[in-house]
């Protein structure tokens, strides 16, 4: 029996992927989302969903797991359809417009493609040091799920980006120290954190880089850490590293589906449509002239995908669909 066929189909269930079903199911459109990971949420809950998340609009802050459940409730108004641990390996156009989806489980049908996959499939960017396979899954992380295992704990955290410094910041909270290294003196994160970092606790070396860890039976008693092209050096007493050095990250089989790519990213015009009409594309994982990769970016190029989505499906249906506040009054809400 062929697979139903849906109006839209989401490749990504982040929170952009999660928003994207909401607003689709606002315009009234069947909606399926696929995604590669167990569990929805992408990277927010797969690698740190005690992490806060500050660039949402209308939330001071909001623990990432939290965000999820939230945006995944806000969906669940729609009910779509969602095919989690599958990945997509291929798409064919057919000469009607629409198209099939050929995951690693099976086949779907779809008459739009929106692809909110964000940096794609990611691994943490590991520790360059010897030692540092003997003390991973124990004592060195490159994700944090939960802050409770690190209370009264002497904390290392490595990095230069908003991970790092908003670990840094979170663990001083609990932790009994915490130490922050990075390899150059400028951080990249955002302004008002690097703040609120001068005025906490948080010890920050600078520029400064891991070159050893000591230890035994799998648990860390201390690392030396060497200043760059510097003679400067010191052993810090830790029990638990932390690295926040990015992602190597790849969109995979997508090199493969005839879409005009830019690096690592999916160009897109003003409708958020790929090089391939009928496949748009939202979040990070696009890209074009002043593009800010923010979750609340995100947030507001779903619409624009989903209303020209909707557009290519229906002709004839209005482009704009007005306030939520206005569809929900009209539908009787």
């Amino acid at each position: 029996m062929k697979e139903e066929s849906y109006d839209i189909t989401i490749i990504g269930a982040g929170p952009v992927g999660l928003f994207t079903a909401f607003y689709a199911g606002m315009r009234n459109v069947s909606v399926k989302v696929i995604d590669a990971l167990p569990q929805v949420g992408g990277q927010l809950a797969a690698l740190y969903p005690e992490k806060y998340i500050y660039d949402v609009g209308g939330f001071p802050d909001i623990k990432a797991q939290d965000l999820v459940d939230r945006l995944y409730q806000q969906a669940e108004k729609f009910s779509p359809s969602y095919c989690l641990e599958e990945s997509v390996e291929r798409v064919v156009p057919f000469e009607n417009g629409t198209f099939q989806l050929i995951t690693d489980k099976k086949v779907h049908y779809t008459k739009a493609i929106i692809i909110t996959a964000g940096a794609g499939a990611f691994q943490p960017r590991k520790l360059k040091v010897k030692e540092a396979s003997n003390y991973e899954n124990n004592c060195l992380h490159y994700s944090v799920k939960e802050l409770k295992k690190f209370r009264d704990k002497n904390v290392l955290v490595c990095g230069g980006g908003d991970s790092a410094v908003d670990w840094a910041l979170a663990l001083e909270r609990i932790a009994k120290k915490v130490t922050l290294v990075h390899r150059r003196n400028n951080f990249r994160s955002h302004e008002h954190s690097l703040n609120l970092l001068k005025d906490s606790r948080v010890d920050v070396k600078t520029p400064y880089q891991v070159e050893r860890i000591i230890g035994n039976n799998n648990v860390i008693n201390q690392v030396f850490i060497q200043e760059v092209k510097g003679n400067n050096y010191h052993f810090l007493d830790i029990d638990d590293l932390i690295i926040n050095y990015g992602f190597v990250t790849s969109i995979g089989p997508m090199k493969s589906w005839g879409i005009n790519l830019e690096k690592n990213s999916i160009k897109v015009n003003a409708h958020m449509e790929t090089s391939v009409p009928g496949i748009f594309a939202a979040g990070d994982v696009c890209s074009y002239e002043g593009k800010t990769k923010l979750i609340a970016s995100g947030f507001g190029e779903a619409p624009t995908a989903v209303n020209y989505a909707k557009k290519r499906i229906d002709p004839e249906s209005r482009l704009q669909a007005g306030h939520s506040t206005s569809i929900f009054a009209s539908a009787g809400k």
